[in-house]
């Protein structure tokens, strides 16, 4: 892999990936997924790790999806 591919242009923003509210209650970074995940399994980070952790934090979140019965607005309706 070259710089060249690990290049991502300022004003792109991350892709967002919305996962079922019961997985998880904020917005996180795919690289801090994985960061942590490896840390579990007892792996100790490294600086090409944490290199890789930001590259795929600034590529790719991971947001809980809401249900239209959890969201701001849906609160605020009479939902019967």
């Amino acid at each position: 892999m070259t710089e060249k591919d690990n290049y991502v242009a300022p004003d792109t923003p991350p892709r967002t990936v919305r996962l079922p509210s019961f997985l998880m209650e904020e917005e996180i970074g795919l690289g801090d997924v994985i960061s942590r995940a490896t840390h579990a399994f007892g792996f100790a980070p490294c600086g090409g790790c944490r290199r890789r952790a930001a590259a795929l934090n600034r590529r790719v979140r991971l947001a809980p999806r809401h249900s239209r019965f959890s969201s701001p607005t849906a609160r605020s309706r009479d939902v019967r």
